[in-house]
């Protein structure tokens, strides 16, 4: 796991160079996309070299990592409508080239094998973003989900049904107590993650992802067994880091690694 310290307003342009390069390298990869806040500097970068044709996502293809239950399409507050106005609608993907997890579905658990299958039929996800929950949950997979866990509906807690009440003007009994999610062991099915956290609030998580015991608690630990992940933190998410000075040098030094 590498840990890079960066301001946040430069983290965002960080990704979008990993995204550039995945892309170079392969036209038609697959992106892992995250919605919330964390990733929307990513999204804004991308966006800012596709505009000056730097960047192309015209043969990339992407997978949402969830999606709530009952919300018809078009709403405001579905993912799906969600990453369109945050990302897709500003890019050059082709029509139909990210697909999410259908929570309107009538049957939700098929709908849930389904994109499992779909997943694997494109291939797999090239390169995952991931933000984290204070309360270390990565995707919907809350505290206490399984660390083999496949994409299934979830039951949200009360407490990220109160942290996500702002999306929905503060009123909580719309937010959906239901979701449809990637689980951990789709998650780790990637082949390259990376996670980005900023801010105070994400420093206890943080320090539990990189330096805790892997345990259902924190959900995110389970990323310590993916051979690939890189977790770009702002000085306030590695506020609670006690190797902190470590990542500093590394940071400092690997481009003395080939």
């Amino acid at each position: 796991m590498d840990v890079v310290i960066a301001p946040a307003d430069e983290i965002g342009e960080i990704v979008a160079d990993d995204i550039a390069a995945v892309v170079s390298d392969r036209p038609d990869a697959v992106l892992g996309l995250a919605t919330g806040s964390s990733p929307l500097r990513i999204y804004d970068a991308v966006a800012q070299r596709v505009a000056n044709g730097e960047v192309s996502l015209a043969r990339a293809g992407g997978f949402m990592l969830d999606e709530y239950v009952g919300l018809p399409p078009g709403h405001p507050c579905r993912y799906s409508t969600v990453i369109e106005v945050d990302f897709v609608s500003r890019v050059d993907f082709a029509p139909g080239a990210v697909r999410g997890p259908d929570g309107d579905a009538a049957d939700l658990h098929a709908a849930c094998a389904e994109y499992e299958k779909a997943m694997r039929e494109a291939g797999g996800v090239d390169l995952q973003i991931l933000g984290i929950g204070a309360d270390g949950h990565i995707a919907f997979n809350e505290p206490g989900s399984s660390l083999a866990s496949r994409t299934r509906v979830k039951t949200l807690t009360a407490q990220t049904r109160a942290d996500n009440a702002r999306f929905f003007g503060g009123d909580v009994d719309a937010v959906p107590y239901h979701c449809l999610t990637q689980g951990l062991g789709t998650i780790m099915d990637a082949r390259r993650i990376v996670l980005v956290a900023t801010g105070e609030t994400k420093a206890e998580a943080v320090g539990q992802l990189v330096e805790g015991p892997v345990s259902a608690r924190w959900p995110a630990t389970i990323l310590q067994h993916h051979p690939r992940v890189t977790v770009l933190v702002d000085e306030a998410a590695a506020s609670q880091l006690a190797l902190v000075d470590y990542y500093r040098h590394t940071q400092t030094h690997r481009h003395l690694v080939s």
